[in-house]
Parts: structure tokens; sequence; C-alpha cells
């Protein structure tokens, strides 16, 4: 790969633990760091058994870093309990991203089929801004996940790049940013450019990779690992790369089929798939 034969390309890569759900945070933290990734993607579900403090703990002696800790948001409700519940919740999980050291929140924003799209986007707008001086108190970014249309109705009325950087101009903090999933925006005609506004307004915080099937059979389950399907993940990350972004690439992938493999056999894998991207990719160097 040029530039950088002597160093490791998966250096660049975290793995979320969702990606391995069959693993605990540990074996995760362990297996990673075994095959030579630079980070995890820490999602709540294996830090509660453990607690933030312990879970911090795993990812620095494995030598990792923890882009992320996934997932706050969720602010749309039709009752005002609910939001107000949101919020709490959201403050609670920048406590304890700042307990594992992870460097930002990914939020899933929320929508509701009985709340308006234009009034679910006024409720995500007062949900972040009642979270984000505990946030920069923390240490923490707020990264908004634009999530595909066809979950518009009941998880994401956020579905655009577009919307998370005007949402992220509304608020106006630089601690709130976006985490772009490509399986969520690959489609996206004007991807490039808002690609190149979030990097210039310094907003694009977090980059994951997966791939998109074709036939898919489940709008959830059913990911390809990085090269299986067809999304231009070489083209996307030359764009994000151009625009700036320097921190850890996500491998995020949810696929039933690749649950029902060897944890360890589909590890590989993954490293198979980084490993082809970078050298598909003139300038991935380590971050």
């Amino acid at each position: 790969m040029t530039g950088v034969a002597n160093d490791n390309p998966l250096a660049r890569y975290a793995v979320h633990t969702r990606t391995n759900k069959a693993w605990s945070l540990e074996e995760c933290c362990q297996r990673y760091a075994e095959a030579g990734f630079g980070g995890v993607g820490v999602w709540r579900e294996v830090v509660e058994p453990v607690g933030g403090e312990t879970a911090g703990r795993m990812v620095r002696e494995a030598g990792l870093r923890a882009p992320s800790l996934v997932r706050g948001g969720f602010f749309v409700s039709p009752t005002q309990a609910n939001r107000d519940k949101a919020i709490q919740e959201n403050l609670k999980c920048v406590d304890e991203a700042a307990a594992v050291g992870a460097e930002q929140i990914v939020l899933v924003v929320g929508a509701d089929p009985k709340v308006p799209l234009v009034d679910a986007r006024k409720q995500v707008f007062e949900g972040l801004s009642a979270c984000v001086d505990h946030a920069a108190a923390s240490g923490v970014k707020l990264a908004i996940e634009p999530l595909h249309p066809m979950y518009a109705g009941d998880k994401s009325c956020v579905n655009r790049m577009r919307e998370a950087r005007l949402l992220c101009e509304a608020i106006g903090h630089a601690i709130v940013g976006i985490a772009m999933d490509v399986y969520h925006v690959w489609w996206d005609p004007d991807l490039d450019e808002e690609v190149r506004l979030a990097g210039e307004g310094g907003r694009l915080f977090g980059y994951h990779i997966c791939d998109w099937m074709t036939p898919t059979t489940d709008m959830l389950n059913d990911r390809g690992a990085p090269g299986e399907g067809c999304i231009d993940l070489p083209g996307i990350t030359r764009a994000v790369l151009n625009a700036g972004f320097d921190g850890l690439i996500e491998i995020e992938v949810f696929s039933s089929r690749h649950w029902n493999e060897d944890p360890s056999a589909y590890l590989q894998t993954l490293c198979r798939s980084a490993q082809q991207l970078s050298a598909a990719v003139t300038g991935l160097a380590p971050a």
C-alpha cells in the first residue's frame, strides 16, 4: 500500500462489538487487539454487565481506542414525560462514554409514527440542545447518525447528511457533529458534496462501513462485510479522507448470516475486508 508499507493497515480501523455480538467486551477487546485493529466501537449492551469504569480499563489494557459508544438519542415522543426521560438517559450515556473513554456517542435521534416529521425534528433539536453543555464538560462528542429513509417512521427523522449538517449548524456547538454510516447514506446523490461540507465545518466525527447486499433479505440484519456488496467503499472513503477525516474507520456489520459463522473465522473475513480497502485507497494510513 503506497506510503505505509511498513505499517499495519488494520490500525486505522475499529470494529463494533455488535459486529461480533457473540463475544463479550473483554473477548472483543482481546480478539481485535490480537488481530491488529486500532480500536473497538463499544455498544452499551456489553458495558452494562461490567460497568463503565471496568469497560474503559478493558479497552485501555488491550491497547485500543474507543472511537464511539453506541448508542444514544431517541428524543422523539408524543409525550413530554418521555422526552424528558430520553434527555436524562442521554445525560447518563454521556457519563458512561466518559467512563469508558469513548470519544463520542453515536446518536440515533428517534422518530415516532404519531409525531409528524417536522415536529420530530424540533424535538430532536430540543433534546440535543439539553445535552450539549454536559457533553462538552465531559469531553464527549455528540455524533448524529443519519439513518436510511426506511427508518423515518420509527427510528430516525434525520435521514440524509444534509439534515444532520443543518441540525449541527442550528445547535451551533463544536461538540455536535455527524457519524456517517455508509449503509444509510451511500445512495444519496449529494453525498460527496455533503461529506465535503461536513469536513469543512469540522463536523465529520465518525465514519462507519459495511456493505449493501442485493437482494437484501432483511433491512436491518443482512448487511455485508465491507467489499461484499454494491457500495463504492473505495470512492466514498476517498471522499471522506479528502474531507479531512483522520479518525478510526469503524466496521459495523449487522448480519444474521455472518453471526451464524464461527466468530473467529468471521473476524478474519473482516481483516481481509479492511486490508483490501486500504490497498484500494492510496493514503489510508493508520490514524
